[in-house]
């Protein structure tokens, strides 16, 4: 197995490689390895970080028009009069928000750090996952062994504020960077807990990440993946299909998974469909590339629903829609985010970095998602009432109509 998962994960990298040098060309002078990170160690003074950033949006960002502006007047704008780094960092963010892109940001050192080690499957935190439900921040599960579980967080728990601030309706992505920060410093949690208004202070620590898990449950095999972020998830994904190899139907859990790596969706989308388009992006005026699954001895067919949410975005509606499109899957729960474009992480001077949208994607049916989501073909919601029983109506469903979907196939088999 461990032969054909190379070849396979090396054939999609090399895909990807390609892919992004046709769509970025980013002239970083000094790149230097730390933890298999890319960091740039050049030191600029902040004026020439400014340009550099005005620079790499003018020639790599996906719209040419720059949401139909003349761009030359931001750098008109702050000329000599950006003096710090922070003076950089304002003046970029307001830059940038002029895109009117909510993907498109810069980071700091202290950020751009942080998102390093989210890529390597660590991160400074609590040790929970959480969804929303109606706007609410949900804890959906706490990790075993981690500040969470010793503080006494428990599955179920709405958190309303984060040393302070009210989060409901606030995205996933923000709630979550409310959470982290750095090791062994305390965030400050305001816990629902039934009628319960509760008080939580959690220490930070380093949280290894699984970003896989699996269960076998009789006839039915149960994969979740909680992130598409780390390196590791396309090994952790194959380890979880072993386990459950014998299982006669599949159901896979992508909700509250808020995306990733894209190379991780294609990876795992070409483990089920062994041919065709698995997903097509648009680049800059609207040049068009498209990523073929590659050959491959692995075809996982047999019975699979996957289960979807409003959290369900990016990388996971690129496998979801694959799955859809190609009718290898049912889709169970509720319209996904609706997440489309694909963002390229650049490393810029003074060991900052640029999280910009270069690209969008299309389904392989060339359904364009963005702002709309995919809707499910099994809508199931949860009531109040199924949160308050811890009620998992969409999975409980979906073993449901899997076990179905098992039967008809032994009966279309029968000779």
């Amino acid at each position: 197995m461990q032969k054909k998962q190379v070849i396979l994960f090396i054939l999609i990298i090399t895909t990807l490689f390609a892919l992004n040098s046709l769509f970025l060309n980013v002239n970083n002078k000094i790149l230097s390895e730390k933890n298999n990170e890319l960091i740039n160690t050049e030191h600029v003074s902040s004026q020439k970080l400014f340009d550099n950033v005005w620079e790499t949006v003018r020639d790599n960002y996906y719209d040419s028009t720059l949401n139909h502006q003349i761009w030359s007047r931001w750098k008109d704008h702050y000329r000599g009069k950006i003096k710090t780094d922070e003076d950089a960092k304002v003046a970029v963010q307001t830059m940038l928000e002029s895109l009117d892109d909510p993907y498109s940001r810069y980071m700091s050192k202290s950020e751009y750090a942080d998102q390093n080690t989210s890529i390597n499957s660590k991160i400074t935190g609590i040790g929970v996952n959480i969804a929303t439900i109606s706007g609410k921040v949900q804890i959906i599960n706490v990790m075993e062994g981690t500040p969470a579980q010793f503080a006494n967080l428990q599955n179920g728990d709405f958190i309303t504020a984060i040393d302070g601030k009210e989060v409901n309706g606030l995205p996933l992505s923000e709630v979550a960077n409310l959470v982290r920060g750095p090791e062994n410093t305390f965030v400050n949690l305001t816990i629902l807990r039934g009628k319960d208004k509760i008080s939580k202070k959690v220490i930070r620590k380093e949280i290894k990440i699984k970003t896989v898990k699996s269960s076998l449950d009789k006839n039915i095999g149960y994969i979740q993946i909680m992130t598409f972020i780390g390196s590791t998830t396309p090994n952790e994904f194959l380890e979880a299909l072993e386990k459950t190899k014998k299982a006669e139907g599949l159901i896979l859990d992508l909700r509250g998974n808020t995306g990733g790596l894209l190379p991780n969706a294609i990876f795992i989308a070409n483990l089920f469909i062994p041919e065709g388009n698995l997903v097509s992006i648009v680049g800059r005026n609207g040049y068009k590339y498209d990523i073929y699954a590659q050959d491959t001895e692995f075809n996982v067919n047999k019975p699979m629903i996957v289960l979807v949410d409003g959290a369900s975005a990016s990388a996971s509606e690129i496998l979801s829609g694959a799955l859809k499109d190609y009718k290898k899957a049912k889709l169970l729960g509720s319209q996904t985010y609706g997440k489309g474009m694909v963002q390229k992480i650049i490393p810029l001077p003074n060991e900052t970095g640029l999280n910009l949208t270069v690209a969008k994607y299309l389904t392989p049916n060339g359904t364009d998602i963005n702002k709309k989501g995919i809707s499910p073909d099994i809508e199931v919601n949860f009531t109040m009432e199924d949160v308050k029983k811890q009620n998992d109506v969409q999975l409980n469903t979906a073993k449901t109509i899997l076990n179905e979907m098992i039967s008809q196939k032994l009966v279309n088999n029968l000779p």
